[in-house]
Order: structure tokens, then C-alpha cells, then sequence
């Protein structure tokens, strides 16, 4: 009893709040299955098609609906006939009758027409027939058939066509659980046809003179009005007023004033719920000025006045959900913002996975269980326990070797070992020890030369197993970096920065600029990233000018216009992207020249601008001249430059293309690789020579020198790349040079101090002039002939220097912060 006592706070322990919420989620679920899954919306909307009549005379609505019912929910269409039947019966017998007969030939021509393979073509028949015939059949019944006769059935039998038509496309809409982000417009309209049609079937039901179509056919432009404005509000107005009044014909006056209605409200949107209803209000007195007939007047105002009350009491929620499906309104556009957000997290978080994958692949390749130490003792007792088995095992003194003096043995065979690896042959003393030591020391040096040989290969192969290991590691790890980095930018999003949004929005309006839309995406120091779509009726540079000005001022660094997509249209919509500007820039010159003057020269060369403010400076010189040095110089610069693009590290990019050249072919394909990696923010730069020729600095007072040893990649698989970082200074000149340049001067003693000298002397900063003048120094010293394929690479940095300079806001600020 206290059990239950002390746990009923527990269960009921709740506010009202939450058992409200409670309550109104209960009832909504048990809303939805009884409207959606029971199919009681489907049962209510027959019953009142099953009323609705036009001009007095047909009822196209009914059997249009049955048939597309029929045809796509057809779990839920005895109910929906059964209520259609009601429905008619509502009305008169005569209507009960013919919506009975129509269903009967429905029934009778679907059965007969199921064998056709177009089941479409086969239902638009079946329902074209069915009221054709009911409606010959009424007719008959009551008369001899006449000429109008004939022309009323056809025509109904036309319009239930069309309607089903409409119907097939709107009742799928019907249902909230769907997949497609926005309505078509001619989804749009044939909706509005099925509630106008739903309508009609109020005709003749009124409050105190206010006829219900009339009330809910302006509800219903009132609420598109607020949502689509005054294309989708006056857009209904004129398809509801059409089929009211075909319906009634004392309805054609609604055409009118609901259109007009709808495009005056849709006009005052902006002005929510309020003006929208003042809309219709005022298109409601304009257009009963034309009539004269009091009643009217004041039965329209009443119906009005009702419609906007009807408005009032409307959730906005509610208007939100159908504002969704409806394309231009902010509402779906939240919507496909959030579709296209949940897309790119389910994007990244599966490369987010591929990384850790593949990080997991590089960590359990990089895994050594055990020492170097371990490794070796492993190793040597592996070597004498072979050695051992082909000689000591048959041996009279096993016992006493190996048992009684198993220490003196054991150093004795790993003495012998020892002077083996190292000189091929044993040391006088050991040699005499070990004589004295075994009665076979002459057969068991022997094998432990052979298995000597053995132990070298599977070190060597256990050593290239590693070296490989440790390689495809670094490989991985770069992939996964890579994969990381990939999923940040995929997840790459608009910030939240409220000060800077309104300092940037008050300190361009100030100067007369307004921002349709601002995306401010980063905001770190050196990479900035800023979107913005601006309307100008004359451009005229205002983004480089104007706006990268203020924004330097605002963030305290340089910007620049990264990206601009300017429309030839008067006022149209501009799109500007601005990003943090580098702070030091490259200028760069290229020479080369071909063994013997011809075209096709061994050397290739390349720069790349890369993300992250790197550029890559390249040269590579295939073995050899002609075409085949070119295409292995070529083919070395293109994996580079994939690979680099990448993103992967720069070292694993050489290994990588070293591997491939290597592994590829069997014959001899090797190239050399000159590579400089500057770092634009920073003024840094790597150098990774690879077989390649020395590199030189050039400064005002003096020439540095870069050099590093590594064989060219592609002779052997597995090397360690040597790098060299220096630091830049503003002004600084870097010199690249393929080995024709370094090595073509003739009858030079100290080639260094040559270069160094030929590049002091020259007094130009143009990194091109300098290119071509050093290797025409080179050609003169040879006599004029080019005996080799020379390439020099010239490149200088330069701090950035912006063209305008930032424009002061800080009065403007001021005021903002205020």
C-alpha cells in the first residue's frame, strides 16, 4: 500500500503544461489515424462531392471522385461511396439515383476493362461510360430522348473526365507524409479545384443568410493570400469563383470579387492577418457598389465578416504547414534549408566514418609489438636453433656442449656469428677457442655461412615488409586527414555573428547599400569568408571599391572580392563573396629551352595555386632528352599535382608519386623532382629536392644557396624525403633551376660561386627578365649550343598591398553599439 502510495507522484507528479501537451499529442496522432489512415477525410470529402450539382443539372463531381478513389486508395473507397450515396441523398432522389446507377456501370465497366494493359486509359473510359449511361438511362426514364439530351450526358461525361483527371493529381496531396519538398504550380491548381468542388456541395446551407460556400471560398483566398500572396491569392480566387458559379449561376458576381480579393490581400501581406482581412473587406464594399440590391450588400459584408473571423481564429501553425508546399515563401524555403542541412550531415558524418577507417587502417599499420632488442634475440635464436639442427643434433657431444656448458657454447657460436657478418671469415682467437670447443667447428662454420646468407634475406625482406608497412600508413593518414578536413567543408554553414551582421548591415547602409542577404560563414583571423547579395541599379565596382574597404575596417584585416556574379538586368540581385586577403603575393618568370633547339625538351615545370594559401613551385627532368624524358618529367608533375590538390601532405605526395613510377614498369623510368612549397600568409617556404639541382635566394646583399641529397623517384621504392625550411623575406627572389642550367656552364671552375655571382649582378626585380637572362648566361658560355634541356623557375614575394584602402566606420559603429 505504501508501495503505491509513494510511486503515484511519480506517474502523476506532472504541471499542467506537460499534461496539455500530453493531451493535444494524443489527440493529434488519434486525429491523424482516424482522418488519414481510417479514411474519414476521403469519407467526408465524397459526402459532400456526392452534393455538389452545376448549373442545376449535372454532377460530373461525383463520379470523378469515386473513380480516382477507386483507383489509388481503393482500401478506403466502400466507405468514401457509401458517404457519396449519403451525400446525394442529401440533396434529392433524383441525384441519389443517378450517383447509384453511375457507381453501378462504374463497377461493371472496371470488371470488364481490367484485362487492358493501360489501367489509366482503361479508368478514364470506365468513368466517361458510367455517366454517359447513368445519365442516358435518368433521362430515358422521364422522357423520350431529345437532342439536349444526348448533349448534356456527353458533356457530363467529358467533365467527369476531366475532373478525375484533376482528382488523380490532388488526392495523393491529401495525405501529410510526403517526401516531395514543394507543390507544382499545376499541383497547386488542381488542389484549388478540389476544394472549390468540395464547395459546391454546401450550396443551399446557410447561417442567418450567409451562404457557407460563399464563407469558406473567401476563408479559403484569405489563407493562400497570407501565404503565396497575390499571384496564388488571386489565382484561387478566379478557379473558386469559376466553379462556384458554374455550380449557381446567381454565383458569377463571386468571380470578381474573390479574385479581386485575393490579389489585394496578397498585395497587404505584409501586414499579416490584419491587412489581408482589411482586403477583403474593401474588395467586398468595391465590389457591391455594383449592384443595388441592399440585401446583397449587407449578406456579402455578413459572409465577409464571417470569413475574416473564420481567418482570425486560425493558428498560425497551421498557415505554416500549408506555407511549406507553397515555393517562394520563407517558410519553404526553411524548409529546403533544412532538407539540404540534414543532407549534408548524413554526407559528413558517412566521409567522417571513411576517415576514422581509414586513420584506423594507418595506426594498426604503424603497430610494432615488439623492440628492436626483442626482434634481434628472436632472430639470433631462431639462427642457431637451424645451425644447431643440422650439425649439433647428431653430434657425440651434444650433452656436454649444450647441457653441461651451455653458456660457453652459446657465446662461442654467437662470436662466430658476429665475425662472419662482419668480415666473412672468424678471428684468429675465436677461431682457435671455438677448434678447441667442437670436434665439427670446420662443417658448422659452413652451415652458419649458409644460413648466414638466409638470416641477411629475411632481414632485408622483413626490413622492406616495414618500410612498406610505414608507408602505406603515411598514406592512409594523409586519406583520413584529407577525408576530415572534407567533412568540415561539407558541413560548412552559415554562423551566427549578430554584432558583426549589424555593424556591417549599419555601415554599408550608411553609405547607401542595402544587403537583400547576408551569410557570414567564418570570421578567423586570415580566412574570413563572407557572402552577401546586394541589388544596384548601376554597378560600378562598389564590391572592390566600397564594400571589401568597410569590411577591412570592421574585421581589423585586409578583404578582397573574392568572387562576384554580376546580372546584365537593371536592379537585379548580386551576388559578392569576400575572403581574407594573403599577405604576401607571387610573381613568377619561367625560361627553358630544348637539347640541340628542339621542341620538345626532357624538363617539365609547373606552379599551383592550392587552398589553405600554399603555391606550389615544381620542376622535373626525366632521364634522358626527347620525347620520352618529357612524358616521364610530365607524368611525374601531373600525380603531383592531383595529389597535392588533395590536400595530402606534401611528403606522402612525393612518396606516393615515387611508388607509382617505381612499381609501374619494369624497365628503368626515373625523373627528378625540384618542389617548393610557399606558404602565402606566413612568407615560409619547404623545399623537397629530389635528385634535383640546388636552389638560390636571392636578396638584396647577398645569394643563399638551398641544397639536399635524395635520388631521383622512381629508382628506388621506399626513401625518406629530406626537407629544408627558410624563411622569406618581403622582396626576396627564389631561383629554381633544372641540372642544365646548373651544370651547362663550360669551363667554370666553382659553378656555385658563378651562379651566385651572375645573379648578383643582375639588377631587374622581374622575376621573367631574370629567367631569361640567366639562361642566356648559361647558352653564351657554351658556345651558343644547348647541350642539354635547361629550365629556371623565377619567382618573387611581395607583401599584399591592397588597391583601396579601408574606409573608417568607426563613428558608424559607435552609433550601433549605442
Amino acid at each position: 500500500m505504501n508501495t503505491v502510495t509513494e510511486n503515484k507522484p511519480k506517474v502523476l507528479g506532472l504541471s499542467r503544461k506537460e499534461i496539455g501537451q500530453t493531451w493535444y499529442q494524443k489527440a493529434k496522432r488519434k486525429t491523424y489515424v482516424l482522418m488519414f489512415e481510417k479514411g474519414w477525410l476521403i469519407a467526408i470529402l465524397g459526402f459532400l462531392l456526392g452534393r455538389a450539382v452545376m448549373l442545376s443539372l449535372l454532377s460530373p463531381f461525383s463520379i470523378a471522385f469515386m473513380g480516382a478513389v477507386w483507383f489509388m486508395r481503393r482500401e478506403q473507397s466502400l466507405k468514401m461511396v457509401c458517404f457519396i450515396l449519403l451525400g446525394s441523398l442529401t440533396v434529392s432522389f433524383h441525384q441519389f439515383t443517378y450517383v447509384f446507377f453511375s457507381f453501378v456501370c462504374f463497377l461493371i465497366a472496371s470488371s470488364l476493362l481490367k484485362i487492358r494493359e493501360h489501367k489509366e486509359r482503361s479508368l478514364l473510359l470506365a468513368v466517361g461510360l458510367s455517366s454517359f449511361l447513368a445519365r442516358i438511362f435518368l433521362y430515358s426514364l422521364e422522357a423520350p430522348l431529345a437532342y439536349i439530351d444526348w448533349t448534356l450526358a456527353i458533356v457530363e461525361a467529358v467533365l467527369a473526365i476531366v475532373l478525375l483527371l484533376i482528382f488523380m493529381q490532388s488526392i495523393p496531396l491529401l495525405s501529410p507524409k510526403r517526401y516531395k519538398p514543394a507543390l507544382r504550380h499545376e499541383e497547386i491548381i488542381c488542389m484549388i479545384i478540389l476544394i472549390a468542388s468540395v464547395l459546391t456541395g454546401f450550396l443551399g446551407l446557410s447561417i442567418y443568410g450567409a451562404q457557407m460556400e460563399q464563407i469558406l471560398s473567401r476563408y479559403l483566398v484569405l489563407i493562400l493570400a497570407l501565404v503565396g500572396g497575390a499571384t496564388i491569392g488571386s489565382t484561387v480566387g478566379v478557379v473558386a469563383g469559376l466553379i462556384l458559379s458554374l455550380a449557381n449561376v446567381a454565383n458569377l458576381f463571386q468571380i470578381s470579387l474573390l479574385a479581386f480579393s485575393g490579389l489585394l490581400g496578397g498585395l497587404l501581406k505584409e501586414g499579416k492577418k490584419v491587412a489581408v482581412g482589411i482586403g477583403l473587406l474593401i474588395g467586398t464594399l468595391l465590389m457591391s457598389m455594383y449592384t443595388e440590391a441592399q440585401s446583397f450588400v449587407w449578406s456579402s459584408l455578413i459572409e465577409s465578416c464571417l470569413a475574416v473571423g473564420l481567418f482570425f481564429l486560425t493558428p498560425y501553425s497551421a498557415i505554416s504547414a500549408i506555407a511549406r508546399y507553397i515555393p517562394g515563401t520563407t517558410a519553404h524555403q526553411l524548409e529546403q534549408e533544412k532538407y539540404l542541412k540534414k543532407v549534408r550531415q548524413v554526407t559528413a558524418h558517412k566521409v567522417t566514418q571513411f576517415s576514422d577507417v581509414f586513420h584506423a587502417l594507418s595506426r594498426s599499420f604503424q603497430k610494432r609489438p615488439d623492440s628492436p632488442l626483442e626482434d634481434k634475440v628472436v632472430e639470433t635464436d631462431d639462427y642457431l636453433s637451424k645451425v644447431t639442427e643440422k650439425t649439433c643434433q647428431s653430434c657425440f657431444k651434444k650433452n656436454y656442449c649444450w647441457a653441461r656448458h651451455f653458456d660457453e657454447t652459446y657465446d662461442l657460436f654467437i662470436d662466430v656469428k658476429n665475425d662472419l657478418e662482419e668480415d666473412q671469415k672468424i678471428s684468429k682467437g675465436v677461431e682457435v677457442q671455438f677448434q678447441k670447443h667442437c670436434v665439427k667447428s670446420e662443417k658448422v662454420t659452413e652451415v652458419m655461412q649458409q644460413e648466414l646468407s638466409d638470416l641477411k634475406a629475411n632481414q632485408k625482406l622483413k626490413k622492406q615488409v616495414e618500410e612498406s608497412r610505414r608507408f602505406v600508413a603515411n598514406q592512409l593518414a594523409g586519406v583520413s586527414e584529407v577525408m576530415g578536413t572534407f567533412a568540415e567543408e561539407i558541413m560548412k554553414e552559415r554562423k551566427n555573428h549578430e554584432r558583426q551582421e549589424l555593424e556591417i548591415v549599419a555601415a554599408l547602409k550608411h553609405v547607401g547599400i542595402d544587403i537583400e542577404k547576408l551569410d557570414i560563414y567564418r570570421l578567423e583571423k586570415g580566412n574570413v569568408d563572407i557572402e552577401m547579395y546586394i541589388r544596384f541599379k548601376d554597378y560600378r565596382g562598389e564590391g572592390a571599391k566600397i564594400i571589401a574597404p568597410i569590411l577591412s575596417d570592421i574585421l581589423k584585416e585586409t578583404i578582397i572580392m573574392d568572387k562576384a556574379d554580376i546580372s546584365p538586368l537593371s536592379s537585379a540581385e548580386q551576388f559578392f563573396s569576400f575572403q581574407s586577403a594573403k599577405q604576401y603575393v607571387l610573381t613568377t618568370g619561367a625560361a627553358h629551352a630544348a637539347k640541340g633547339g628542339s621542341f620538345i625538351s626532357g624538363d617539365s615545370f609547373k606552379t599551383l595555386e592550392l587552398s589553405a594559401g600554399k603555391y606550389a613551385l615544381a620542376i622535373s627532368d626525366g632521364m634522358g632528352n626527347g620525347e620520352r624524358a618529357h612524358e616521364e618529367s610530365t607524368e611525374a608533375l601531373r600525380l603531383l599535382q592531383q595529389i597535392l590538390q588533395t590536400g595530402l601532405n606534401e611528403q606522402v605526395a612525393i612518396q606516393s608519386i615515387n611508388s607509382i613510377l617505381a612499381l609501374r614498369s619494369e624497365e628503368e623510368v626515373y625523373a627528378t623532382l625540384d618542389l617548393a612549397m610557399v606558404d602565402l600568409h606566413h612568407a615560409t617556404v619547404k623545399f623537397l629536392k629530389i635528385g634535383s639541382s640546388p636552389s638560390f635566394i636571392k636578396r638584396p646583399k647577398e645569394v643563399i644557396k638551398i641544397e639536399s641529397s635524395n635520388l631521383p623517384i622512381g629508382i628506388v621504392e621506399e626513401f625518406e624525403v629530406e626537407v629544408v625550411d627558410s624563411q622569406l623575406k618581403d622582396g626576396d627572389i627564389l631561383v629554381m633551376m633544372s641540372d642544365g642550367i646548373f651544370e651547362g656552364p663550360k669551363n667554370i671552375e666553382n659553378v656555385d660561386r658563378w651562379i651566385k655571382r651572375k645573379l648578383g649582378e643582375i639588377e631587374t626585380n622581374d622575376p621573367q627578365m631574370i629567367a631569361d637572362l640567366l639562361l642566356e648566361e648559361v647558352i653564351r658560355t657554351q658556345g651558343g649550343e644547348i647541350e642539354d634541356d635547361m629550365t629556371v623557375l623565377v619567382s618573387r614575394i611581395e607583401r599584399f598591398q591592397a588597391e583601396w584602402a579601408p574606409i573608417r566606420t568607426s563613428y558608424i559603429l559607435d552609433e550601433v553599439s549605442v
